[in-house]
């Protein structure tokens, strides 16, 4: 009967499928219609359907949007990241300025000399800490600390893309917190003692992150004078750092000079303080759980090796 019903009230041109070729595009048109012995066939316009068909010559090229590029843009320095970072190391050299000339007009070197190597060593133990904190603690949602919490998280699953960002963007976030923390001190105190500890102690935070950097970089890629500092132990080093990307993650946290890193390993002073936010908050670490593909690191390939 459809077969009948279908001679007696053949499809007109416009009903047929046409096809529609291109050098890079070709759609398809399907239209399809009901029909029965007594009525007039009618298209069905819902059933309507366009269908393009890419060109089998053609290939898209897509990565991953969180993965980073070579030459990301977010990794490069902007004129706002200068501007900190010239804000953050004139605040630090104000401070040692000062104590400097305070340091001369008392005939007083030694007790300056001895703050500033305490603030080296405080400096180190600082980052530990909050290393620590943002790399178990909060999401990228996080107030204030948000973005720094995404940076260090994610920094686990690329960490060679600390070695790809410019200075400026490097340092400016921590230049920023100089500025705001030390810059009123400077103007409020003129003890040669205090300033020459503010002094050491700020400028190894604000560029414990360069410090961090080059713990990820090859030797053959670094200053003679920047690889003397870490044999001696002065700077933290590749091979000590690169503890810290290993499983399961909760070591090794100071990246100044690193010489806190031993002992708050051994005295598990990191999980005692985690034991004691668990209980009092409920909050877990991240370390306490399996690694995820958040924080299993993926290398750098050699295409990316060679472009650089």
């Amino acid at each position: 009967m459809s077969i009948l019903a279908q001679h007696k009230y053949p499809l007109s041109s416009k009903h047929h499928v046409y096809t529609c070729l291109s050098p890079c595009l070709r759609t398809r048109v399907h239209c399809s219609a009901t029909t029965t012995t007594t009525t007039k066939p009618r298209p069905n316009l819902d059933q309507l359907v366009i269908e393009p068909q890419l060109n089998p010559s053609q290939t898209l090229v897509t990565s991953p949007p969180s993965r980073p590029i070579l030459n990301d843009p977010s990794l490069r320095s902007t004129w706002a990241h200068r501007a900190w970072v010239a804000s953050g190391c004139s605040t630090v050299m104000i401070s040692l300025a000062k104590s400097i000339m305070g340091a001369a007009e008392s005939h007083m070197w030694l007790e300056p000399i001895l703050a500033s190597l305490v603030g080296y060593i405080l400096a180190d133990l600082g980052s530990g800490v909050y290393h620590w904190g943002i790399d178990n603690y909060g999401s990228a949602s996080t107030p204030i600390f948000g973005a720094q919490i995404d940076a260090f998280q994610g920094h686990h699953k690329w960490p060679w893309t600390i070695t790809r960002r410019q200075f400026a963007n490097n340092l400016h976030a921590l230049a920023r917190a100089v500025t705001f923390t030390v810059l009123p001190m400077d103007l409020a105190s003129n003890d040669p003692i205090f300033l020459a500890f503010v002094g050491v102690c700020s400028g190894c935070i604000m560029f414990s992150q360069q410090f961090h950097a080059w713990a990820h970089t090859t030797k053959s890629r670094l200053p003679a004078l920047v690889i003397a500092l870490q044999d001696m132990g002065l700077l933290v080093s590749r091979s000590q750092h690169a503890d810290h990307h290993r499983s399961p993650y909760n070591n090794n946290y100071c990246i100044v000079s690193g010489v806190w890193n031993e002992f708050l390993d051994k005295q598990q002073v990191f999980e005692a303080l985690e034991m004691i936010l668990f209980f009092k908050l409920g909050v877990r670490p991240r370390s306490w759980s399996e690694p995820s593909s958040d924080w299993t690191e993926e290398i750098e390939t050699s295409s990316q090796i060679t472009a650089h």
